[in-house]
């Protein structure tokens, strides 16, 4: 068994902290300085794409071995264990999606089902079925009302309760909706599939990555700054269909998504290799581990505290407070993973999911 690669926990824990500032940002409040804004818009959209590509690296690490080997049942095993993973992780989001709606776990889990069908395929596959994910959004937002449900002003999915508003909130135009945020994970589960202990093959995704991430900035720039001649309101409305925002996930912000998230889990690692023993990639390593448990308390625990303490003022706070607090609560979580795991070797979430999937 190959020894557990470093780089993807110390990703995952940089993913997490990610989403932490992103979340925070959402619920607690974004004015104030322009370089805060700047620095906290840096993560819309890449940090939780990252995360999903993760998922994907993990299922491809999970189950490479078997599928080299033919061995249908460690295969079979390997399927039950990530089809309960799934099922598990749905329900875990939505005990939850009333304090968070933007919850992602309940769709990681539709995305982890979703994989299934393409475990044993072909790399080349693979990669092309995460592009026809990607390039079949565009064609049902001109079938579809991608507006439909929403009240864009306070956030909020009216239907969300009822049967068709549900699938169409997880399937089609949700905070991460399946289609075609599976993207995500297809090219994870791809991009686990390479050498990772391959330092050439790493360096070279990590240059055609950023390279790729540059380009679409520019197709991005250059289309929105051409066709809106000037004009502000133009401008704004083509953002929404050639900017590189999450919502709607049009094709130019899922290549942005993969591409940002090869070219972090890429450095990370080759930094993990690199610097093995330093104190910091030790830390995210075990940070990483954890990145479940911290997910769910960086809603239950850290947005819960603010919610006791002011809750009148919850949407209204500065982004320096938002960013703050989500350094802090993030620095929190860094002390706690080293700590648990002088003691234990997973997580407490990490830990009821193994034993439920186990």
């Amino acid at each position: 068994m190959k020894q557990r690669i470093i780089g993807i926990d110390v990703a995952r824990a940089l993913a997490v902290i990610g989403m932490i500032i992103v979340n925070f940002k959402v619920v607690f409040g974004d004015s104030g300085q322009s370089w805060v804004h700047v620095f906290a818009s840096v993560f819309d959209g890449k940090a939780a794409a990252t995360f999903v590509v993760l998922a994907g690296v993990g299922i491809a690490l999970m189950t490479n071995t078997a599928i080299k080997n033919k061995d249908h049942k460690k295969l079979k095993i390997a399927r039950i264990k990530i089809l309960k993973k799934a099922v598990f992780l749905f329900f875990v989001g939505l005990s939850y999606i009333t304090i968070w709606p933007a919850d992602i776990l309940h769709f990681y889990g539709v995305y982890m089902a979703m994989v299934l069908v393409i475990l044993k395929c072909k790399q080349k596959t693979i990669f092309i079925t995460g592009v026809f994910i990607i390039i079949i959004y565009p064609i049902l937002m001109m079938v579809l009302n991608y507006e439909n449900g929403w009240n864009f002003k306070t956030l909020t999915y009216q239907d969300l309760w009822t049967f068709k508003g549900f699938l169409r909130n997880l399937f089609f135009n949700g905070f991460h909706p399946a289609i075609p945020w599976a993207a995500f994970l297809v090219f994870g589960y791809w991009f686990g599939k390479q050498d990772l202990h391959n330092n050439q093959f790493l360096k070279k995704i990590l240059w055609m990555s950023a390279l790729f991430f540059i380009a679409i900035q520019m197709v991005s720039y250059g289309f929105i700054t051409l066709l809106s001649e000037g004009n502000q309101e133009t401008a704004l409305e083509l953002t929404e269909i050639f900017g590189t925002n999450p919502m709607p996930p049009l094709p130019l912000y899922m290549g942005n998504g993969v591409a940002i998230a090869f070219v972090l889990i890429s450095s990370c690692i080759l930094l993990a290799k690199k610097f093995e023993k330093s104190t910091i990639i030790d830390a995210l390593n075990k940070t990483g581990q954890l990145a479940l448990t911290f997910y769910v308390a960086h809603v239950i625990i850290g947005m819960g505290i603010i919610e006791i303490i002011n809750p009148s003022k919850i949407g209204k706070y500065s982004i320096e407070f938002s960013v703050g607090y989500a350094i802090v609560f993030s620095m929190c979580c860094i002390l706690f993973a080293i700590l648990w795991r002088k003691y234990y070797q997973v997580g407490p979430l990490e830990w009821v999911l193994r034993k439920i999937t186990d």
